[in-house]
């Protein structure tokens, strides 16, 4: 009797496997919520690992009380600034309003219109919800010149949300103002970004297949017999040769350990990080890896489900080994 197998090997949980559209992916915020005011999301950049001295202060942990070493990604959190309001009604934009006070990095990224609204006050059409347009001051972390944008929720009422954008819109926006003091009680986050691209690569590597032994006809890295299917064709679930990396990706619930400014606690160390440089601004220790390269755009929610393993966690950040 043979032996009885399988072709599958890699999860079709994500399908496609194809590039992803865009370096900063977007979120459905229908499910995202705070206690205060504010941004249900903002925008990083990946800086790189390290390991962490924590005091373990869990509860029910092993460890309780003791000095340990987690690995941690820094995160680097440049301010952002309001690009445009947009009003929605039953899912739908019925408007938006331009900010009067737009850098020139934007205008050379988008083209305004020649007449555009800049008052939310003269914004007269029925609307049941509002978001912003934000962009990154990404020119003051020396990684490039070009923003990135993306729309982000408010929480709140339709009147705490128009109060909220009408005081920040001429305003820096750091990331102090989203990781406040209460959010870092529990200190969960979810981070979506894309991965790293590795480009074209065969079924083994995409997929794990097993070698075929080398006696094997036609190749030892491939998947040998697709079956014999009538009529002859070829499924989609069979691992075949494409494209690897450069995926959308989202972590949930990783817990922050540290919010801290560069101006009184420099963690910075002779010429800066590998393959990045100096920390210029506001950063972030998040436990554990984040998804893509150094210098990767991420952007960063409120968590959709709290873990509450996650969040009995606390340690205690001491230094950077």
């Amino acid at each position: 009797m043979g032996h009885r197998g399988h072709m599958r090997h890699g999860s079709l949980q994500f399908w496609p496997r194809s590039r992803a559209s865009r370096v900063i992916p977007s979120a459905s915020f229908k499910t995202l919520s705070r206690n205060d005011i504010g941004f249900l999301g903002f925008i990083g950049y990946k800086v790189g690992m390290m390991s962490a001295y924590v005091r373990d202060n869990g509860a029910n942990s092993l460890t309780k009380g003791q000095r340990i070493t987690v690995p941690v990604t820094i995160i680097e959190f440049p301010t952002v600034k309001i690009f445009s309001t947009r009003f929605y009604k039953n899912n739908k934009v019925v408007g938006e309003v331009l900010n009067s006070i737009i850098d020139k990095e934007v205008k050379r990224k988008v083209k305004l219109p020649k007449q555009a609204k800049n008052d939310i006050d003269g914004f007269k059409e029925d609307y049941d919800d509002v978001r912003v347009i934000i962009y990154s001051q990404v020119k003051k972390t020396g990684i490039k010149k070009k923003v990135d944008m993306i729309e982000v929720a408010l929480s709140g009422t339709k009147e705490e949300k128009i109060n909220f954008i009408k005081e920040n819109t001429a305003k820096e926006i750091n990331v102090m103002d989203f990781m406040n003091d209460e959010f870092l009680k529990a200190g969960l986050i979810d981070i979506r970004g894309v991965t790293v691209g590795k480009g074209l690569q065969g079924p083994t590597k995409r997929f794990g297949l097993k070698l075929r032994s080398h006696k094997s006809e036609k190749g030892v890295r491939g998947p040998g017999s697709g079956g014999p299917w009538h009529p002859a064709r070829v499924e989609y679930t069979q691992p075949m040769a494409g494209q690897m990396g450069y995926f959308t990706r989202v972590i949930t619930n990783s817990k922050v350990l540290k919010v801290g400014s560069i101006e009184e606690d420099d963690i910075n160390s002779g010429k800066g990080f590998k393959k990045y440089g100096v920390i210029k601004n506001n950063y972030a220790l998040v436990h554990g890896s984040v998804t893509g390269p150094s210098k990767r755009p991420l952007f960063f929610t409120m968590p959709a489900r709290g873990s509450k393993n996650q969040s009995k966690k606390n340690m205690e950040f001491i230094e950077l080994r």
